[in-house]
């Protein structure tokens, strides 16, 4: 029986892994790359048998790492930063002009989006993000989504492409989230063991309790795993996302409906749209500490965090920054965008913004975190 919320799906984001595309020595495998766009222009002519419009691709990939390394000579790769970026650079245009070449066949244009964290977090950049996509997917062109490892540091990578794949998911309100690597789905421990099976669908954490993610399969030569997949399936699906997580071999199948990898429900509606970027791809650049009145308020929702609700600071931030927000046992319960630099947050400390505007100026009569830039972590 076809999966319902598949078939109806019309924009899906399509997630893929280094292993399915690359050769064992690093190299882009071009018959891998046909295979996958095959699979994704058969869905593209697609309205999913409903009479509606044609379905729409954002294809999430990973790879430009791994494509990079035999054109530098590099056996392997790099743990370094400065040589991953490099080969990021190199690796990157050839892997869009692959997929640029392999769309062609179809008649399909290409368009390429590299990301940071930065880009996302931020309510400006965020909307360009947004607006880019949008227009390349009203233009009829396949958006390629890379994170932008040539430029990207500790502090603002997203880590994994598996966990961009279901950011970007939300970020173009697609219909679902694809995730494709070299395992054939979610097992209840190592594939490789006998007695082991594939759990065709997740409604929910428990049907994965007593399951070891770290086990149960693992993409090949990439950087995520099994958990990080996992990790993504489930900000999507709280997102009210449907995600499929099968091998990039099983594409069209999955693509059709047909009941193959692992399906998981949805657990959640649709949030704002950045705050789900701030929740699960911003990296804290320092912390606030919170009295217990402006710790109900930041949980309860009922308001900005103002200066007066603020008992200590710590770390360098400049404004726009993101950071902690925790509670008098040190524990976080937010985060957000701070309006202040670092420096300037210790005379602010427990004052309120009339006083502050008195003494220092009405520019200091505002939040620190504005309750639109502020997202709740633990209640």
């Amino acid at each position: 029986m076809a999966r319902q919320e598949v078939v109806a799906a019309r924009r899906i984001v399509v997630k893929v892994g280094s292993s399915s595309l690359t050769t064992a020595g690093g190299g882009l495998d071009a018959d891998r790359v046909d295979a996958l766009v095959d699979a994704l222009a058969k869905s593209l002519g697609s309205s999913g048998g409903n009479g509606g419009p044609e379905k729409e691709i954002v294809l999430v990939s990973s790879g430009a790492i791994a494509a990079g390394l035999a054109p530098l000579g590099l056996d392997r790769r790099p743990r370094d930063l400065a040589r991953q970026q490099a080969a990021a650079s190199v690796g990157q245009g050839l892997l869009v002009a692959r997929y640029t070449a392999s769309f062609a066949r179809y008649g399909r244009r290409v368009g390429q989006v590299l990301l940071t964290t930065d880009d996302t977090s931020r309510r400006a950049h965020y909307r360009n993000a947004r607006r880019t996509l949008d227009q390349l997917l009203a233009m009829g062109a396949v958006p390629v989504v890379n994170e932008n490892d040539t430029v990207a540091t500790d502090e603002i990578r997203f880590g994994d492409n598996d966990r961009l794949a279901a950011l970007v998911a939300h970020l173009v309100r697609a219909d679902l989230l694809v995730l494709l690597s070299d395992v054939d789905g979610l097992y209840d421990g190592d594939p490789s063991t006998p007695g082991t099976s594939r759990i065709a669908e997740v409604s929910g954490p428990a049907d994965l309790e007593g399951v070891s993610i770290g086990s149960a399969g693992k993409a090949g030569v990439g950087t995520g795993g099994m958990v990080t997949k996992v990790e993504a399936a489930r900000i999507a699906a709280a997102a009210g996302i449907p995600v499929v997580l099968t091998s990039a071999s099983q594409a069209a199948d999955a693509l059709r409906g047909r009941a193959t990898g692992t399906y998981f429900h949805p657990t959640g509606r649709r949030s704002a749209d950045r705050l789900l970027w701030l929740a699960h791809a911003s990296t804290p650049r320092g912390a606030l500490t919170l009295d217990e009145g402006a710790v109900r308020a930041v949980i309860e929702g009922t308001g900005s965090l103002l200066p007066a609700g603020i008992a200590a600071v710590e770390g360098e931030f400049s404004a726009g920054d993101p950071v902690e927000l925790r509670d008098p046992a040190g524990r976080a319960v937010a985060r957000g965008l701070v309006t202040y630099d670092a420096g300037e947050v210790p005379q602010l400390l427990g004052r309120s913004t009339r006083d502050l505007a008195r003494e220092l100026g009405p520019g200091y009569e505002r939040e620190v975190v504005h309750r639109d830039d502020l997202v709740v972590l633990h209640r």
